[in-house]
């Protein structure tokens, strides 16, 4: 085959090294946002944070225009070393609020819940058992194979499998059997059960250690022996199977509600409910104006390093013709110029968090004055796109990391973002104010007879939406509300 060469004209599209910086800093939020700077300033020994009293100061002084000026090599010339970054206003450090308007405490350490996870719980509580060698492995192994909600989902030839194979432990079905009984012992209630009955077998049989109550061995014989007709909500089934009362099934249901299925999720691992918001906007509302605060958290007060600074100026002072001097100077302006591409990043991000804020206020003015969800217009990434002149991808990073604060409570910002639903007036609404009516019915329904979907579509239809039952059965599912059937109580 013949070689030979040519000439292409290739058009292609690429993102620098800034603008990759900066949507990963888009993406992260307030809570991250410290962590990533002091990650940054271990890097990159240019970059330092400013003094509180250097907040008015321009950050470049005068002599520094004079480095700026002189260009380190004419041959290869090079671009200007330092910039002004003191254009930009300071944020206001307080604002004009009404008395009853709490504040946001955004200045000191962020509180972080600590606790011990789940095996470490379970495995103190293993040290006051009094096993042996082999035991105390299998009970390891059986720890380890325990999962976050404390179920043990690995069957019991699988354990024999792994100590067999990863341990070299041989042992048979009937001795892991007897530990995970041991384990079951342990707290919290119900933890190593291997399904939902089981666990709630556990927590009601340690009840009844303690208890006489006839509710609680009812509860027993119902998780027992009529745990499908329960799940299924056939209460008519299990009053005549065990011959008692309404009044009796509904004190042994009360028993039953009380138990947690998810035994793992009250101790060790941190619940989700429990984790701290930290949020990126404040709203308030000033005379009947939406006002929106930035965090104090997302605008550090970064700058250059006076002392690199320096070292540069003494070394551009010196002989340029020494090798080990070029070196050291390529190496400062490395520095500094990633400091200044990381502190205009972090600009750049306080610029785009506001603009991309204040139109969502803008278009969702209502819902921030009154706070009530029904007030709420259909919006989606484009409008906000369009009004901020940003990318779609770029609102979907602010949007899906951030939260607001405002008078009626936190939200993320995705919560504010809907599709749009017709009425019969031909008037387009938010689908979340069609979830909130429904949300609404299903709250005041007859809970003997709950609302099937059916039945559900037809009074949103008669309260003039254009909704189908699919639709309804979607937003129903988006809820987390069950089916009827689920929903049915005595």
């Amino acid at each position: 085959m013949a070689l030979y060469q040519g000439l292409q004209q290739r058009l292609q599209q690429k993102l620098s090294p800034q603008q990759i910086q900066l949507m990963k800093l888009l993406q992260v939020p307030t809570l991250l946002l410290d962590e990533r700077i002091k990650e940054e300033i271990e890097e990159n020994p240019a970059l330092e944070l400013g003094e509180n009293e250097a907040d008015e100061k321009d950050p470049v002084d005068s002599d520094d225009q004079d480095v700026e000026d002189a260009n380190l090599d004419a041959a290869e010339g090079e671009d200007e070393v330092y910039e002004d970054y003191g254009d930009e206003d300071d944020i206001a450090e307080y604002k004009l609020k009404e008395d009853q308007v709490p504040e946001l405490q955004v200045s000191g350490a962020i509180p972080h819940p600590t606790t011990n996870s789940l095996h470490e719980l379970l495995t103190e509580q293993l040290g006051l058992l009094n096993l042996g060698d082999t035991e105390s492995k299998i009970a390891e192994q059986i720890i380890g194979s325990i999962d976050d909600d404390g179920y043990l989902r690995r069957d019991t030839n699988s354990i024999v499998d792994d100590l067999a194979f990863k341990q070299n432990v041989v042992v048979d079905s009937g001795q892991v059997e007897g530990v995970i009984l041991q384990i079951q012992h342990f707290d919290p209630a119900g933890i190593a059960a291997r399904d939902v009955q089981e666990c709630l077998l556990i927590q009601l049989r340690r009840k009844s250690l303690h208890s006489s109550l006839a509710a609680i061995k009812h509860a027993l014989r119902i998780i027992e022996f009529h745990f499908d007709e329960f799940t299924k909500r056939h209460f008519d089934k299990i009053i005549k199977s065990l011959e008692i009362t309404e009044d009796q099934l509904k004190e042994a249901i009360a028993e039953i509600r009380r138990l947690s299925p998810k035994p793992g999720g009250q101790a060790g691992s941190i619940n989700k409910a429990e984790q701290y918001i930290v949020p990126d906007f404040l709203v308030y509302n000033n005379n009947g104006e939406p006002e929106l605060t930035l965090n104090q958290k997302n605008a550090p007060d970064l700058r250059v390093s006076d002392d690199y600074r320096d070292m540069l100026r003494d070394y551009e002072k010196g002989s340029k013709s020494d090798k080990r001097q070029k070196d050291a100077v390529t190496f400062i302006k490395q520095k500094i110029d990633a400091a200044k591409w990381f502190i205009d990043a972090i600009k750049q991000r306080q610029h785009t968090l506001i603009i991309t804020m204040q139109a969502i206020i803008n278009h969702q003015k209502n819902f921030f004055l009154s706070g009530d969800a029904t007030a709420m217009r259909p919006m989606i990434l484009k409008d906000i796109a369009e009004k901020t002149g940003l990318d779609i991808s770029t609102i979907s990073r602010v949007a899906n990391s951030k939260f607001v604060q405002t008078e009626f409570g936190s939200f993320r910002l995705k919560y504010f973002f809907s599709e749009a639903l017709s009425t019969e007036s031909g008037e387009e609404v938010s689908t979340l104010e069609v979830k909130n009516i429904l949300q609404g019915m299903i709250d005041n329904e007859d809970k003997r007879n709950p609302h099937s979907d059916d039945a559900l579509t037809e009074m949103l239809q008669a309260k003039g939406y254009n909704i189908a039952r699919r639709t309804v059965a979607k937003y129903r599912e988006l809820l987390n509300v069950p089916v009827a059937r689920l929903r049915k109580e005595l």
